[in-house]
């Protein structure tokens, strides 16, 4: 980690905390879930029902920020962040910037929202210094969330609405419905169609039905394997010309395993995407390998290790990582055996 996005995320980190406890009375709880521990912030609202503010793990830095948050005086995030990006950071592009952070201002990702896709895999690029050699900017902006799928230690008794969120941007994106006229998990702006967001959650039946969350008031499109990327997630700081925010985003480990188990899904007709996925699975993977080879192989075991479908994709996402990283691929193929 650079010391311009450090700088940075403890910056956001502290405007993140001071805005979830604003004018709120209460107290910040420690819970442990699965052998990892998170911070809270818990109150009761005005009808007496106690509600939780997700806060992000647990850490030295976010313990100091709770401890001190009253008398803490935050930064100017848009200086810090212009320093980050002349420093070799990569910024989003601002349209994509101000969908992400207006989805932190109205508590998307307090309420377990998490960035995934192309802009995931530049805030873990910064997060951990690297500047892969070609650029992967991509017009969809995709956001995953846990449903009602899988258990995580994210409070479920906020509600989010998403919806309003996106309206307030006023940039054209309306929610596109299913063919039974109930609303999907996409929204698009019809003058500018490659402009998406798309929101996502694991599938765990036959159905491609949309999953509406009552606590996002929005649906989530399910695609088989999702969860992989959706355990144990981390926060990042997401860079802009206009400022930073604080999102949660897979652990990069995850992501870049589960990457190639994404390209293996993909069908004919999106094998561009398919080669985006290994490419940016390369970067992470090889940079593991340099840095952290055990976490990535134990990584890869999981997913191996998760029953036949799992194994048969991974196998064949790590044939195409083969054709582009010959000495990566062979070294996560044998991690598995």
């Amino acid at each position: 980690m650079s010391k311009p996005y450090a700088d940075l995320f403890d910056a956001a980190l502290a405007v993140h905390v001071a805005a979830g406890v604003a004018g709120l009375s209460g107290s910040f709880a420690k819970k442990t879930v699965h052998g990892h521990e998170y911070w809270y912030f818990q109150f009761r609202d005005i009808g007496g029902a106690v509600k939780q503010l997700y806060l992000g793990p647990a850490s030295d830095k976010l313990a100091a920020l709770i401890r001190d948050h009253r008398g803490h005086q935050p930064k100017p995030l848009q200086r810090l962040a212009a320093a980050a990006v002349a420093l070799g950071c990569e910024p989003m592009l601002p349209k994509h910037f101000r969908v992400i952070r207006r989805l932190a201002e109205y508590g998307f990702f307090r309420r377990g929202g998490i960035l995934v896709g192309t802009h995931a895999f530049m805030a873990m690029a910064n997060m951990l210094g690297i500047t892969p050699a070609e650029r992967m900017q991509t017009q969809d902006v995709d956001f995953a969330h846990a449903g009602k799928n899988i258990s995580v230690a994210l409070p479920a008794n906020i509600v989010v609405e998403t919806a309003n969120a996106i309206e307030s941007l006023q940039m054209g994106l309306l929610p596109i419905s299913t063919l039974d006229g109930k609303p999907g998990g996409t929204c698009l702006n019809p003058a500018d169609p490659a402009f998406r967001l798309d929101f996502l959650t694991s599938k765990d039946s036959k159905s491609d039905a949309p999953i509406y969350i009552e606590g996002l008031s929005i649906a989530l499109h399910p695609l088989r394997f999702m969860e992989f990327s959706m355990v144990d997630t981390v926060q990042a700081v997401v860079i802009g010309s206009e400022g930073a925010t604080i999102a949660n985003i897979p652990r990069p480990d995850r992501f870049a395993i589960h990457k190639p188990i994404v390209s293996a899904e993909r069908d004919a007709a999106a094998e561009v995407k398919a080669n985006k996925d290994v490419r940016q699975a390369n970067v992470l993977i090889q940079y593991y390998l340099d840095h952290r080879p055990e976490e990535i192989a134990e990584t890869c075991r999981d997913a191996f290790e998760r029953g036949p479908g799992w194994r048969k994709r991974l196998t064949a996402g790590l044939a195409r990582l083969k054709k582009i990283n010959p000495e990566a691929a062979t070294r996560l193929r044998s991690a598995t055996t």
